[in-house]
């Protein structure tokens, strides 16, 4: 079954969705407001209208010519409603309803002889009424008074709301028609800002230099820095692996070289003894070839970008070190040199992988076994450091190295003038990247007794759910 390929985000239809849909509710809430506004004006209009027409009959009522009584134009004008009727009444204190309907209901509160008209809302069969009242004194009877009060529906007032607002959304409709071509033509427009940095890109082959510059908008920066952070990383990647590839080469040249001339010389003379002093040259040319490729592959993986957040773990190095010391000692007493260890007896640990400080301790000694001599003495000592940290410490009592030559021990394919042992160079090279990848300091100095003495200051390890703890304290195991 064949599903239709998910579609694709568009940040066009994003920004469009995050502009339209609130004008969408602003204008419905824009609709309601206005409504209420033209319904406020109605009602302010028509309650001064009416109040207005109380007042009229109010001089009518107080007419001597009319003798309590209302001319017909005059109730027509006052009961004439388009929806139906206008309400008024007029009750004297004394002989009660004179005048209008006698089931208009009255205000809660009469106001007084001369007091301002007082407008309240009320219902008469069923049919919602603005009402206003006042009192007014007769000059036929001076001891009695005249309460008049008139009424209509709200049909006027709504229907004059509903005008006003449809005057006011036709206008609006308009606005909101050009505001929103306003902002489909500035958000195309302003998507435009993207086309040199696209069109930059669009011309590049294989470079990985970085995309950034003066005309890429402020807003696609974190974007832009973090694509040329990507291409540092892979320029990295690339230098180093053809930093491997010339060092393979360089390292590999001779030896592959050595091998090709012996198996020459075994093939041109099959003397029985030839052959065999070929072979044993060919097996050492093999084992240094060996050596090379394997301290080559460590140190690329030391040079490697550092994932320490997978990496690094607590370590032991109580029981990873006398480990480590313990797989050269059979190596050592063929070369016949005494490897030893000395460290505390209290568990020591720090945070790192456990393959990169194997692979360190080992190029430390290896360095030791070779470069000593034959009959020398090569110690291995762990210690702790005051602030929670470790040392690792391997010292020979070998010829030593000049010291104007020791800050130059860490440098690739380096090896001391007038040095017998075959050697590629590497191994301090290794332990010095290793020691970096742990943020540890790798420190070369001279020997008590003449020799080379290195030492590896590793950090105290990071706090897990409480504090560092101190040098000596013992750690689960």
């Amino acid at each position: 079954m064949n599903h239709a390929p998910a579609r694709r985000p568009s940040l066009r239809r994003r920004l469009l969705g995050f502009l339209l849909i609130p004008v969408a509710i602003l204008l419905m809430l824009d609709i309601l407001l206005t409504y209420g506004v033209a319904l406020g004006y109605a009602n302010h209009v028509h309650d001064r209208d009416l109040g207005n027409d109380a007042l009229t009959l109010a001089k009518m009522m107080g007419n001597e010519q009319l003798g309590g009584e209302l001319s017909p134009q005059a109730r027509f004008l006052l009961q004439y409603d388009p929806t139906g009727e206008g309400y008024f009444s007029v009750v004297s204190r004394k002989r009660g309803v004179i005048a209008g309907n006698d089931r208009l209901p009255q205000a809660a509160r009469i106001p007084a002889v001369g007091a301002p008209p007082e407008l309240f809302d009320t219902r008469l069969d069923n049919r919602a009424l603005r009402a206003v009242t006042l009192t007014i004194a007769t000059r036929n009877h001076p001891d009695d008074t005249l309460v008049i009060t008139v009424a209509e529906t709200l049909h006027d007032r709504h229907a004059q709301a509903r005008s006003i607002l449809l005057l006011a959304i036709l206008t609006q409709a308009l606005l909101i028609v050009c505001v929103l071509s306003l902002v489909w033509f500035g958000v195309n427009h302003g998507l435009r800002v993207l086309d040199p940095l696209t069109r930059r890109l669009a011309r590049r082959n294989h470079e990985l230099t970085p995309i950034g510059g003066p005309d890429v908008p402020q807003e696609i920066l974190p974007l832009t820095r973090t694509i040329d952070a990507l291409f540092a990383r892979l320029r990295g990647m690339l230098a180093l692996h053809d930093r491997f590839i010339a060092d393979a080469a360089h390292q590999l040249r001779t030896p592959l070289t050595g091998l090709s001339l012996h198996v020459e010389r075994a093939l041109a003379d099959p003397d029985p003894a030839n052959v065999h002093d070929a072979l044993t040259h060919i097996r050492r040319l093999t084992q240094r070839a060996a050596r090379t490729t394997a301290q080559l592959l460590a140190l690329t993986r030391a040079q490697a970008p550092s994932t320490d957040t997978v990496e690094h773990v607590p370590l032991e190095l109580t029981r990873l070190i006398p480990e480590a010391v313990m797989q050269r000692v059979h190596e050592a007493l063929a070369a016949g040199v005494d490897l030893g260890y000395q460290g505390p007896e209290q568990a020591l640990s720090i945070d790192g992988h456990a393959a990169s400080v194997h692979d360190l301790l080992d190029n430390l000694i290896d360095n030791s076994i070779r470069y000593a001599g034959r009959g020398s003495t090569v110690t291995v000592s762990l210690q702790a450091r005051p602030d929670g940290g470790a040392n690792l410490v391997v010292e020979d009592n070998g010829p030593g190295v000049p010291p104007e030559l020791l800050p130059r021990l860490s440098e690739r394919f380096f090896r001391v003038p007038g040095a017998s042992e075959e050697g590629s160079g590497l191994g301090l090279a290794i332990v010095q990247r290793i020691a970096e990848r742990h943020h540890a300091e790798v420190i070369y100095q001279l020997g008590e007794e003449r020799g080379l003495c290195v030492e590896v200051h590793f950090p105290p390890p990071r706090a897990r759910g409480g504090a560092t703890p101190p040098p000596g304290t013992p750690t689960a195991r």
